[in-house]
């Protein structure tokens, strides 16, 4: 870890068969962070991919020094985005996606810090601007009722950009047994119960391409693992 009075993070990012679009992104997302009154860490978490993803991050990190890579044979984005977390030695972690991240956002979490332990960006809360599509939209709504029906939770949005204390990552992580599309929802809902202190922030979307995931595909193994989910609770 960096010796720092400025807070340290490591903001952990997924990828899986991104070498079309990784080499655009990381120019605009060093850019943003480039912004944040904070010692930055970038943590590629390549997951499975079958293309030269993995190649293209270790160029980039000649370029930038602050950039690093975590490789896992299998795809799957909850295992990736979990090891990343546990692999972060700095005070927060962070989660982006490769085409979804705002340095703004992580200067108002930090700002937060004082009062919270994880501060979410959430497409639901008041001031938000979601620029999805309906179906979208609405599918994020459709899972909010369900985590509240079924797991008690109170918070508005458990997908997207997130910002949490390492601390709290140390302690939680190793019972989530989420992968995939639930790791985040599970850390998220179990921190909840053991008492630490959500903030939510209104986040702003706007999709840069179509979404990689098929929405109807994830559904029945989106309620399969929220019913795990509550069982393990």
């Amino acid at each position: 870890m960096v010796n720092s009075i400025r807070p340290t993070i490591t903001v952990v990012i997924p990828v899986h068969n991104e070498a079309t679009f990784l080499p655009g992104a990381l120019g605009r997302l060093f850019e943003e962070i480039g912004t944040v009154n904070a010692d930055i860490a970038v943590l590629i978490a390549e997951n499975g991919s079958t293309d030269n993803t993995a190649e293209l991050v270790r160029e980039a990190m000649l370029k930038y020094p602050n950039l690093g890579l975590l490789q896992l044979p299998t795809p799957d984005y909850g295992a990736a985005m979990r090891d990343g977390f546990l692999r972060a030695d700095t005070e927060w972690v962070a989660n982006f996606d490769i085409d979804y991240f705002s340095g703004e956002f992580l200067t108002n979490a930090l700002a937060l810090a004082g009062s919270a332990d994880i501060v979410l960006a959430s497409k639901r809360a008041e001031g938000a601007d979601d620029k999805r599509s309906l179906t979208r939209r609405f599918a994020t709504w459709t899972f909010n009722q369900i985590l509240r029906f079924a797991l008690s939770s109170g918070v508005s949005d458990t997908h997207g950009m997130k910002l949490l204390r390492k601390t709290l990552v140390d302690d939680i992580a190793p019972h989530v047994i989420s992968t995939t599309d639930l790791f985040d929802t599970e850390l998220v809902v179990r921190a909840e119960r053991a008492g630490y202190r959500i903030a939510e922030l209104p986040a702003s979307v706007e999709e840069l391409r179509e979404s990689k995931s098929n929405l109807l595909k994830r559904v029945p193994r989106t309620l399969k693992g929220v019913w795990t989910i509550r069982r393990s609770l």
